[in-house]
């Protein structure tokens, strides 16, 4: 089938996981924006990020590669402008792609490709964040116990950072696009629902913390006894901050930042369509990752259980099957072809050899539940590199030194049993690893990914230097004094 070329709205949260959302089935939190665009379009039931960290996550959902093939590897190498990204081939096409809001690259020099960027977050000072190259052995990240300290209602950068966000993408809607020559794509970052757990108080009165349940397998009895699940805890010692009473309180605040994220996404929604542009404009929603709140005594994201990879991806408009839901897994590097399909974008000769797929093409075709999906993760908290494959029903998780974990999610969708060591599923186990190496070498890759960060380190002063300068809770939004956030 052919293509028609028409406008392309893309819009991206940061952090939320793909369960958080009514259209996804979860009994409480209250997304009825996201679920209208669900209701028109298709829902992809099996989306993935390819790293549950911001930067890496975004540098591939830019270029349309992996991280290994990128050498993005944490949040202190972001996207520099290179290889090409998406917006790179429409403006070589001479089609107009505009950003707005949270990109993440290395800094304001780094246009990505667009023709024009909006209040664009990118990595603090060009530097990111340098503890997190810091790999052997880990520091202890004292910083994390702002996670417990920061709940509840109110407004915080980052939501005032998002209002502005949504105010502007308003704006180009009405103001601007109906003189731009067709097909445009505008690119919207949103922040929330990332940390700090701090929510408007009108979207924090839906969820009052005593009625909140308790993430599951939250106590530490029932952790799951894995040595790099071990490692990662001594290194973000969220636990240490937290009762139940916080770990409600924080779960009201991380539902009601999902109902605030999903009014901003209604806002830009309605004002697409009372600028006359919905017939003629496909829209694509997703996240660059998801978040654990507190699962497996797990906060962020940053692993490879379904709370922090799983995440959104709702594609909507012309030609898009209503109602729709596919189960064909996918991930962000399928939004490089999705951008180019949509938008009648010629590809380049070196675009053939990427993993991604269109969205678009796949929403049409026979569900292909076999289709793989991958990620993979080397930043903060990570004793060793590791690597996660979904296929059918089977997710590998794959850790160089260190036993693997199985689960199946169609028995156990809340991974609650590793089979890893089940004697029934060793063929498997043995077929998805090696359908792990046909895509990269794990070994190889984690000793390419420790040598480029100890080179971070060491430009940087050396270890002890990078541990003595600190970190930051998040990164500020533009306009925001940085310096406050180190510790």
């Amino acid at each position: 089938m052919t293509t028609e070329a028409h406008n392309l709205l893309v819009i991206v949260s940061d952090e939320q996981a793909a369960q958080y959302m009514g259209c996804s089935g979860h009994p409480i939190v209250l997304t009825p924006n996201l679920d209208r665009l669900a209701a028109r379009g298709t829902r992809f039931s099996q989306a993935y990020t390819n790293c549950p960290i911001c930067v890496p996550a975004r540098a591939s959902m830019a270029t349309g590669r992996y991280v290994h093939e990128l050498g993005t590897w944490d949040n202190a190498i972001a996207y520099e402008g290179q290889p090409d990204s998406w917006a790179h081939r429409l403006t070589q096409a001479g089609r107009a792609a505009v950003s707005i809001g949270k990109l993440h690259y290395r800094d304001d020099t780094v246009l990505g490709g667009f023709t024009e960027t909006i209040m664009p977050m990118h990595i603090i000072g060009g530097l990111g964040d340098l503890l997190g190259s810091v790999r052997d052995p880990m520091p202890v990240r004292h910083k994390t116990r702002t996670l417990s300290e920061e709940l509840g209602p109110g407004e915080s950068s980052y939501t005032r950072y998002d209002r502005a966000i949504t105010r502007s993408a308003k704006q180009w809607l009405q103001d601007v696009a109906p003189s731009v020559r067709e097909p445009w794509t505008l690119y919207v970052g949103l922040v929330a629902p990332h940390f700090p757990l701090i929510a408007p108080a009108e979207f924090f009165a839906l969820y009052p913390p005593a009625r909140m349940p308790l993430p599951k397998a939250c106590h530490p009895d029932e952790w799951p006894d894995h040595p790099w699940l071990q490692a990662i805890r001594k290194c973000f010692v969220w636990n240490d901050y937290f009762d139940d009473d916080k770990r409600r309180l924080a779960t009201a605040s991380y539902f009601a930042l999902c109902s605030f994220l999903d009014d901003n996404v209604g806002q830009i929604l309605d004002t697409l369509d009372a600028a006359g542009l919905t017939d003629k404009t496909r829209v694509v929603y997703s996240s660059d990752h998801g978040d654990n709140l507190g699962v497996r005594g797990l906060w962020g994201k940053s692993n490879h259980y379904e709370e922090s990879v799983a995440i959104p991806m709702i594609m909507a408009g012309p030609d898009v099957p209503a109602g729709h839901v596919v189960s064909t897994p996918v991930t962000l590097v399928d939004l490089f072809p999705t951008v180019l399909d949509c938008t009648a974008t010629a590809p380049a000769p070196e675009d053939s050899d990427k993993p991604g797929r269109s969205l678009l093409a796949l929403a049409r075709e026979p569900q292909q539940p076999d289709r793989v999906a991958f990620s993979e993760y080397h930043a903060a908290g990570a004793a060793s590199g590791a690597f996660m494959l979904r296929k059918g029903r089977y997710k590998l998780v794959y850790y160089v030194g260190m036993q693997p974990q199985l689960f199946d999610l169609q028995d156990d969708p809340q991974e609650l049993q590793d089979r890893a060591q089940d004697t029934s599923l060793q063929t498997v186990l043995a077929q998805l690893q090696g359908e792990l190496r046909t895509i990269c070498d794990p070994e190889v890759v984690d000793r390419r990914a420790k040598a480029d960060q100890a080179a971070v380190v060491e430009r940087h002063g050396g270890r002890d230097a990078v541990i003595q300068r600190g970190t930051f809770g998040a990164t500020p939004p533009p306009g925001t004094d940085a310096t406050v956030t180190f510790v």
